[in-house]
């Protein structure tokens, strides 16, 4: 089947009696023309490049412009504190976020999901629950059929570049992604599923792409966390039977509406927003001369 929308892809599990994920892992067999085991293999793999890109992170790198690096290092050292508002959860996914998103931005290998300037929010929600414990290495690729299968609607129905659909294309879709593998990992029904995925893209819906001096480095990287904190509320407010007014469906359409009527300033051009703030252009101009 075409994974075209999440009602079809609810209805296609309540059909076979199976769980959300394993109706995205047949549409890959059957579209690859691979075995399961081929395409778990595949699916792993991109797991162990998330965990790479957080286990070889250092914070004395930089990345070219010099606006990113050693955020990651500070908050995992603030994490250590204890005494962070968000708790130990929370602190180590805001690091994790930072962490990927500055290995992107320092010319790491990370896994673009959807997105290589939205790579930090899916693995920020997993890596943590990993090293705790709470799911072992198979539950988690489980879990990143679902991330695969709500990238893919929301790619079909609307879009996932910030060129197309400003920064609610790449973060609030990558928000959405981590929302509803957290809602389904922790035992969530697909209605739940499709309502934490509502609620993370209606949170960000708007969202304007504005890279300062077109790099993928101020705003994005933070704005990762952003995304990932959303998941971690979406998630948790759908498991305590919260629901999307707006069927999840009719969120990924309108945030589709959304960006193509988004002025093209608002796409990732780095001509308004942040990019236009003199701040914005001051580095611009720098970029400009060391070319």
């Amino acid at each position: 089947m075409a994974l075209d929308s999440m009602q079809e892809i609810f209805d296609a599990a309540a059909a076979g009696n199976k769980q959300f994920w394993e109706v995205v892992l047949d549409t890959d067999m059957e579209e690859r023309e691979v075995t399961a085991e081929q395409s778990m293999e595949k699916m792993r793999a991109s797991w162990w490049a998330m965990l790479e890109a957080d286990d070889t992170y250092r914070g004395d790198r930089r990345s070219a412009s010099g606006l990113v690096g050693g955020d990651g290092k500070k908050m995992r050292c603030y994490a250590a504190e204890g005494a962070a508002l968000s708790g130990e959860y929370l602190t180590e996914v805001i690091a994790a976020a930072l962490c990927t998103g500055e290995s992107n931005a320092c010319m790491r290998k990370i896994v673009a999901a959807p997105t290589a300037g939205a790579c930090g929010v899916l693995p920020a929600v997993l890596i943590p629950l990993y090293h705790r414990g709470d799911f072992d290495e198979d539950a988690i690729v489980r879990g990143l059929y679902v991330a695969a299968g709500i990238g893919a609607v929301v790619g079909y129905r609307a879009c996932i570049a910030g060129a197309s659909g400003g920064c609610q294309a790449e973060i609030g879709t990558a928000s959405a992604m981590a929302a509803g593998t957290l809602t389904a990992m922790r035992g969530g029904t697909c209605a739940q599923i499709g309502h934490a995925v509502a609620m993370a893209l209606k949170n960000l819906m708007g969202l304007v792409c504005d890279p300062v001096a077109g790099l993928v480095e101020v705003p994005c990287v933070k704005r990762n966390v952003i995304g990932a904190v959303n998941a971690v509320s979406c998630a948790d407010m759908a498991i305590a039977g919260i629901e999307s007014r707006i069927p999840v469906d009719q969120v990924i359409d309108c945030m589709g509406a959304v960006g193509r009527r988004m002025p093209a300033e608002f796409r990732e051009t780095a001509l308004g927003g942040l990019a236009d703030t003199p701040f914005g252009r001051e580095v611009k101009e720098r970029m400009w001369e060391k070319a």
